[in-house]
């Protein structure tokens, strides 16, 4: 089994992704996951809609903000779905090594930069 991409999570959202990426067993079903048009790489839209799923179900009541009790430990500073939007995508361009606008399986998998 190779490794996950755990790093590109912020804490918010690692418990909530742990169940989803469990049932992946590879690099390729990881991708494939997140590839939604099946063409071998992820977008910055396909890695959104994959990284915010887990905000969506850990925002119980919907406001678009992540308060303490809705945050693994029940602690946290409160972060609103925006500012976890433009978490994601700077991560996002850090892992777009070769700066193509995507992230293929290598890029996915590569230590954070």
């Amino acid at each position: 089994m190779k490794t996950r991409p755990f790093f590109l999570l912020g804490p918010v959202l690692l418990l909530a992704a742990l169940s989803a990426m469990a049932q992946v067993q590879d690099t390729s079903q990881y991708l494939q996951r997140m590839d939604s048009d099946g063409d071998g790489r992820v977008s910055p839209d396909e890695y959104l809609q994959w990284m915010l799923y887990a905000f969506d179900r850990m925002d119980r009541n919907g406001d678009g903000v992540l308060e303490p009790a809705e945050q693994p430990g029940g602690r946290g500073k409160p972060i609103t779905r925006e500012e976890q939007r433009q978490v994601i995508l700077s991560r996002f361009a850090r892992q777009d090594a070769n700066g193509d606008g995507y992230l293929s399986a290598r890029e996915l998998m590569a230590p954070p930069r």
